[in-house]
């Protein structure tokens, strides 16, 4: 059952021209597991923004916004103290026990890199040392890669341009990982490359979509998969391999 909560905005943080880092305290209670996603009431906005949740604690939510649009730009911009109506602990999240006897892969593309930070955090905690893969546009819009190497974490970076790390894209950085199972966000055309793989026999995908209601009220965000129409927002976020169909 979906629970509004308040919570306050305790500070921000900008980490490139468009991505912001934005720190939020309240009762994280509903929140379960990394790949969940809260949704977000804006002050004049008819619709809630749906945003992945980057990790969380007992009392503390990190989130990654990106900039899409005037709702978005309104949320990097208020002043600490304000306070937000939201929707907590929305959709499935990763399972941390799927990868179990496999070698895992985090392959993030641009603000697709959020909730696998806090993935990383549980893994670790599991005694799973992940290997981490993210994919930019160019070195100005990367970011959280120092975070990752914070943790443990074995890094490796693609840039369309070069300008950082490998020339080209995340599937170009898994042939020398041996990992052989994915965990995976980002836009679509990433999804489908990277379901392409042989080499990631496994894995689960994060999917994006535009949502309306974000708790499975106006499926307006279904998708086909192998188990029939499932929607994102409740169904998912989180799809295995296995249940996908492009």
């Amino acid at each position: 059952m979906r629970k509004e909560r308040l919570f306050t905005l305790e500070r921000t943080r900008q980490l490139t021209a468009d991505v912001y880092e934005m720190l939020f305290s309240g009762d994280m209670s509903d929140i379960t597991a990394p790949g969940q996603f809260v949704d977000l009431e804006l002050p004049g906005r008819f619709l809630r923004r749906p945003i992945s949740i980057c990790n969380w604690t007992r009392d503390g939510l990190l989130l990654l916004v990106r900039v899409a649009g005037d709702g978005t730009r309104e949320l990097v911009r208020s002043v600490p103290g304000t306070e937000f109506p939201v929707l907590s602990g929305l959709g499935n999240g990763f399972d941390v026990k799927a990868c179990v006897g496999r070698k895992p892969i985090l392959m993030g593309g641009g603000i697709g890199t959020a909730p696998l930070y806090g993935l990383a955090q549980r893994l670790l905690a599991e005694g799973i040392t992940p290997t981490v893969a993210l994919g930019f546009r160019n070195e100005k819009d990367s970011f959280y890669i120092d975070e990752f190497v914070a943790l443990g974490c074995p890094v490796f970076v693609a840039t369309e341009d070069g300008s950082l790390g490998t020339k080209g894209f995340v599937t170009d950085l898994v042939a020398k990982s041996g990992c052989d199972f994915c965990y995976v966000c980002g836009p679509t055309p990433m999804l489908k490359a990277v379901y392409a793989v042989p080499q990631l026999t496994a894995g689960q995908f994060s999917f994006e979509a535009r949502m309306a209601c974000g708790f499975g009220a106006c499926v307006g965000c279904t998708i086909q998969t192998a188990g029939g129409p499932k929607r994102v927002c409740k169904d998912g976020p989180v799809f295995a391999k296995e249940e996908i169909i492009w």
